[in-house]
């Protein structure tokens, strides 16, 4: 739901975005094969009611919350955002071990220090991912409750923005990609006229229409699928995780300065 602030405020002139691979865009690319995302799109909506918008985008792949607040949040501020995002916490979650106070603080932290520089603050909670993934789903799914009805809490407390991906109708097999982590084209989207929503932007946009239900799949075609997915995609990260790599090692942020809103054409 919008804040009160929110609702005042429907003209910025410089948004940033800080986050993890959802921020950074996977899975939703551009023509020339560069990431796009729920951030980017959301610039371009705000750009309509504020043509003179820049915007950065300093979240990279495979950050846990403590690492964004590391590198991301005091370049963020310096940046001086009238408005920002702070999404993360699914790497966090789905790791065997989770410090849910430790992750929480954080985004308390960075939700804290940005607004006191004046940005309006996005926080975030998460739909089920069990919608899609069945591995450990009870245990995941668990935790995705407890964190979110933290975040609730603390975007209540510190008055922020609350971008509820868990009541939007995000967590929709058909709004993500074969990988089951990341959002697709059309997840990107519905998460960016969520985020519209919550800060009272007016589209005219019917987003929030339930989605129809995916078409019925037996039994053996959902092992078969599943047994596809963990050995394209799951193994592969848990081996990753094994060896201590992450998929951002190495990656810097996509738009680590202030820019103009360019359209989506290119």
């Amino acid at each position: 739901m919008p804040s009160e602030d929110a609702n005042a405020r429907t003209s910025f002139l410089r948004f940033v975005a800080i986050g993890d691979s959802t921020t950074e865009g996977l899975v939703d690319p551009y023509p020339d094969g560069s990431y796009r995302g729920w951030a980017d799109r959301l610039a371009e909506r705000l750009a309509r009611t504020s043509p003179e918008l820049s915007y950065a985008n300093l979240a990279v792949r495979g950050r846990k919350v403590p690492q964004i607040r590391a590198e991301q949040l005091e370049p963020a501020i310096r940046l001086e955002p009238d408005i920002a995002s702070v999404l993360g916490g699914i790497n966090d979650v789905l790791r065997r071990t989770l410090d849910l106070d430790r992750v929480v603080g954080d985004l308390d932290a960075m939700t804290s220090a940005l607004s006191a520089g004046g940005a309006v603050v996005l926080n975030f909670t998460f739909p089920d991912p069990t919608a899609v993934i069945t591995v450990a789903a009870a245990r995941i799914r668990a935790r995705v409750i407890e964190f979110n009805r933290r975040v609730r809490e603390m975007s209540a407390a510190r008055g922020s923005v609350l971008v509820d991906l868990e009541q939007d109708g995000i967590a929709h097999p058909t709004l993500w990609c074969d990988d089951r982590l990341h959002a697709n084209a059309a997840g990107h989207e519905r998460i960016a006229a969520a985020a519209a929503a919550a800060i009272g932007l007016e589209d005219g946009c019917d987003w929030a229409q339930p989605l129809p239900d995916p078409p019925h799949r037996s039994a053996a075609a959902r092992y078969a699928a599943d047994a596809v997915w963990m050995g394209r995609h799951m193994t592969p990260w848990l081996i990753r995780r094994l060896r201590g790599i992450s998929s951002g090692d190495g990656r810097e942020a996509k738009r680590p300065e202030l820019l103009p809103v360019v359209t989506a054409d290119r």
